[in-house]
Protein backbone atom coordinates (compact mmCIF):
# COMPACT_ATOMS: atom_id res chain seq x y z
CA UNK A 1 0.00 0.00 0.00
CA UNK A 2 1.37 3.41 -0.97
CA UNK A 3 1.19 6.13 1.59
CA UNK A 4 -0.23 9.51 0.65
CA UNK A 5 3.18 11.12 1.18
CA UNK A 6 4.89 8.62 -1.11
CA UNK A 7 2.18 9.11 -3.74
CA UNK A 8 2.72 12.88 -3.70
CA UNK A 9 6.46 12.29 -4.18
CA UNK A 10 6.01 9.87 -7.08
CA UNK A 11 3.38 11.68 -9.17
CA UNK A 12 5.51 14.70 -10.22
CA UNK A 13 8.44 12.45 -11.17
CA UNK A 14 6.21 10.15 -13.21
CA UNK A 15 4.60 13.15 -14.90
CA UNK A 16 7.98 14.60 -15.85
CA UNK A 17 9.09 11.25 -17.27
CA UNK A 18 5.91 10.99 -19.34
CA UNK A 19 6.39 14.51 -20.72
CA UNK A 20 10.01 13.72 -21.65
CA UNK A 21 8.90 10.55 -23.43
CA UNK A 22 6.23 12.42 -25.39
CA UNK A 23 8.74 15.08 -26.42
CA UNK A 24 11.25 12.45 -27.54
CA UNK A 25 8.54 10.64 -29.48
CA UNK A 26 7.39 13.85 -31.17
CA UNK A 27 10.95 14.66 -32.17
CA UNK A 28 11.44 11.15 -33.55
CA UNK A 29 8.37 11.67 -35.78
CA UNK A 30 9.89 14.83 -37.31
CA UNK A 31 11.85 14.93 -40.54
CA UNK A 32 15.50 15.63 -39.85
CA UNK A 33 17.33 18.01 -42.16
CA UNK A 34 19.94 15.28 -42.67
CA UNK A 35 17.41 12.59 -43.67
CA UNK A 36 18.11 11.42 -47.24
CA UNK A 37 14.77 12.63 -48.60
CA UNK A 38 15.14 15.98 -46.81
CA UNK A 39 18.60 16.51 -48.29
CA UNK A 40 17.32 15.59 -51.76
CA UNK A 41 14.55 18.18 -51.45
CA UNK A 42 16.60 20.88 -49.73
CA UNK A 43 14.32 20.73 -46.66
CA UNK A 44 15.05 23.10 -43.80
CA UNK A 45 12.99 23.26 -40.61
CA UNK A 46 13.14 27.08 -40.66
CA UNK A 47 12.53 28.81 -44.00
CA UNK A 48 14.51 31.82 -42.75
CA UNK A 49 17.60 29.61 -43.10
CA UNK A 50 17.11 28.65 -46.76
CA UNK A 51 20.32 29.01 -48.77
CA UNK A 52 18.97 31.58 -51.24
CA UNK A 53 22.02 31.30 -53.48
CA UNK A 54 21.52 27.54 -53.85
CA UNK A 55 17.70 27.58 -54.05
CA UNK A 56 16.85 30.47 -56.34
CA UNK A 57 13.22 29.33 -56.58
CA UNK A 58 12.70 30.19 -52.89
CA UNK A 59 10.67 33.35 -52.30
CA UNK A 60 10.19 35.11 -48.98
CA UNK A 61 7.03 33.99 -47.24
CA UNK A 62 7.07 30.42 -48.58
CA UNK A 63 6.75 27.89 -45.76
CA UNK A 64 5.51 24.35 -45.37
CA UNK A 65 2.40 25.73 -43.63
CA UNK A 66 1.32 27.55 -46.81
CA UNK A 67 2.31 24.74 -49.21
CA UNK A 68 -0.32 22.70 -51.04
CA UNK A 69 1.30 19.49 -49.74
CA UNK A 70 1.06 20.44 -46.04
CA UNK A 71 -1.47 18.10 -44.41
CA UNK A 72 -2.40 20.35 -41.50
CA UNK A 73 -3.91 23.73 -40.86
CA UNK A 74 -1.77 26.76 -41.68
CA UNK A 75 -1.60 27.43 -37.92
CA UNK A 76 -0.30 23.94 -37.01
CA UNK A 77 3.33 23.92 -35.82
CA UNK A 78 3.88 20.54 -37.50
CA UNK A 79 1.97 18.33 -39.89
CA UNK A 80 2.42 15.52 -42.32
CA UNK A 81 3.73 15.86 -45.85
CA UNK A 82 3.28 13.07 -48.41
CA UNK A 83 6.88 13.55 -49.54
CA UNK A 84 8.19 12.37 -46.16
CA UNK A 85 6.00 9.34 -45.45
CA UNK A 86 4.86 9.17 -41.84
CA UNK A 87 7.22 11.88 -40.61
CA UNK A 88 6.09 15.42 -39.94
CA UNK A 89 7.54 18.68 -41.20
CA UNK A 90 7.77 22.00 -39.39
CA UNK A 91 5.12 24.51 -40.40
CA UNK A 92 7.83 27.14 -40.70
CA UNK A 93 9.99 24.82 -42.81
CA UNK A 94 10.55 24.79 -46.58
CA UNK A 95 11.71 22.51 -49.38
CA UNK A 96 12.11 22.66 -53.14
CA UNK A 97 8.74 20.93 -53.69
CA UNK A 98 6.89 23.95 -52.24
CA UNK A 99 3.69 24.55 -54.21
CA UNK A 100 1.23 27.39 -53.72
CA UNK A 101 -2.06 26.41 -52.15
CA UNK A 102 -4.80 27.19 -54.52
Amino acid sequence: MTSRRRFIQIVPVAGAALMAARTASAQADMVGEKDAQAVALGYVADAAKVDKAKYKQYAAGQTCANCALYQGKATDATAGCPLFGTKKVAGKGWCTAWAKKG
